[in-house]
């Protein structure tokens, strides 16, 4: 399959990139001006700044206690604070970048990231941060997710939360069974056979065939088979044999110990009938622990990070890390910087991630009692920070990632699970395309 059809897309970015690299290499007399509307200027450090919350409604109350307590500490600064949706954010952002607009803060992140600093939009941070008492507090790991999803050695973001991949299990029809905690895969496959019964209507696991079924079959395949790059020099290692022969066992448990429905689930569909049903194993996230809880109470079900080869080694590929943004334009830039730095310190960040459940990228937050009682947070944050892990970057930097993820191969996905096309098949087809969108970012690049 071929990816020509992007071409407009990738073009005005290419355009972006352009400008970005024409003024690097003109750096002395680069006035910071460019498609991102403008240098901005450093300002007083007090007066009205502007925040975009990039998840707004959702994580709206926290932020308003964050932003009272910074005006109670600040009282010289006002926050301005804009909800946006997560599903409008991208084109919001993109809209007030070519018109004008662009707040001094907002939340940026990985998934996004690329895009908008290749439009010379962000103000690169790592000066700032190496001056603030953030450098000796943000997870490294993270640092280096932002850094890669920018698609430089830039730090464009500073890195505020991170979610994980979460294996939840029933802990109760474990015990029955007789079976350890899948905290291997070993261990996973035993239980995902011995939990099935077809004519029972009972499965050890589902999996993810619908929307989103890409990125989980991605972690999957590297967790099984132990490569530890996303790219062997330019060339993509999805479709390594190692990862080929991964997926091919991952995807046999379709029918066999997964409910046939699961071709079509996105993750509601696929919560809702784990929630619902006699099913062992489900891979999501921490963000669906409160789902659980109140679909089978305290007790029944416990979330671990995804399973570990047998030598305990854990492999996993980068998820979504999100972050805070300081807006080239911005006319008050300290003034916004003192906002990302309070945000993002220990006592907001442990405040923020409590609310979201998620793994803060505080590492002095990462280790508060809220964390330490939340067992998959506390295990999912000890699994980021774990040397046993090894993080495979997902290129989110390349301009047609998402599409190349999420349209061009779901379907082929599905087809994979209906016994339609071969696992190699399928991971040649997106290798070549992987292949393709890295050859041209190089060519960009210069």
């Amino acid at each position: 399959m071929k990816i020509s059809n992007h071409r407009s897309r990738r073009a005005a970015l290419a355009v972006a990139l352009g400008s970005v690299l024409a003024l690097t290499a003109t750096a002395c007399g680069d006035d910071g001006s460019g498609a991102g509307g403008g240098k901005g200027d450093e300002g007083s450090g007090k007066g009205t700044i502007t925040f975009w919350d990039n998840n707004g409604g959702v994580r709206t109350d926290v932020w308003k206690q964050i932003i009272a307590d910074f005006e109670k500490k600040y009282p010289d600064i006002k926050v301005e604070y804009v909800g946006v949706p997560a599903a409008s954010v991208q084109s919001k952002y993109d809209t007030a970048i070519q018109g004008g607009g662009l707040p001094d803060v907002g939340g940026v992140g990985t998934a996004m990231l690329a895009e908008i600093a290749a439009q010379n939009a962000l103000e690169p941070l790592d000066g700032r941060i190496a001056k603030s008492p953030l450098n000796q507090q943000l997870n490294q790991k993270f640092l280096e997710s932002v850094k890669a999803a920018g698609g430089s050695d830039t730090t464009y973001t500073v890195p505020t939360s991170a979610n994980n991949g979460t294996l939840w299990y029933r802990t109760d029809l474990f015990e029955a069974a007789g079976l350890d905690a899948p905290e291997t895969w070993s261990k996973f496959y035993e239980a995902a056979g011995k939990l099935s019964d077809k004519g029972k209507n009972k499965f050890g696991y589902t999996i993810r065939g619908g929307e989103g079924s890409i990125a989980q079959a991605l972690d999957a395949m590297y967790g099984q088979s132990g490569i530890t790059s996303f790219w062997n020099g330019d060339t993509t290692t999805v479709n390594d044999p190692k990862n080929v022969a991964a997926l091919a066992k991952y995807t046999g448990l379709y029918k066999k110990d997964t409910p046939a429905a699961d071709v079509n689930n996105d993750f509601t569909k696929m919560v809702a009938q784990w929630d619902s049903g006699t099913i062992g194993m489900l891979s999501h996230n921490l963000g669906s622990y409160q789902n659980h809880l109140d679909a089978l109470g305290a007790g029944k079900f416990r979330g671990v990070p995804n399973p570990t080869l047998d030598d305990g080694t854990r492999v996993q590929v980068s998820n979504p890390v999100d972050g805070l943004g300081l807006f080239k334009s911005s006319k008050n830039k300290a003034a916004a910087w003192t906002f990302i730095e309070f945000a993002a310190s220990h006592e907001s960040n442990s405040k923020w991630n409590e609310t979201a459940g998620q793994v803060p990228a505080n590492t002095e937050a990462a280790g508060d009692d809220w964390v330490q009682k939340s067992e998959a947070t506390k295990l999912a944050a000890e699994a980021l920070n774990g040397s046993s892990t090894k993080i495979v970057q997902l290129p989110y930097y390349l301009p047609d990632w998402n599409t190349i993820s999420k349209a061009d191969n779901e379907p082929n996905f599905q087809k994979v699970l209906l016994g339609k096309m071969t696992p190699k098949a399928f991971l040649d087809t997106l290798a070549e395309q992987l292949n393709t969108a890295q050859a041209e970012w190089k060519q960009q690049q210069g």
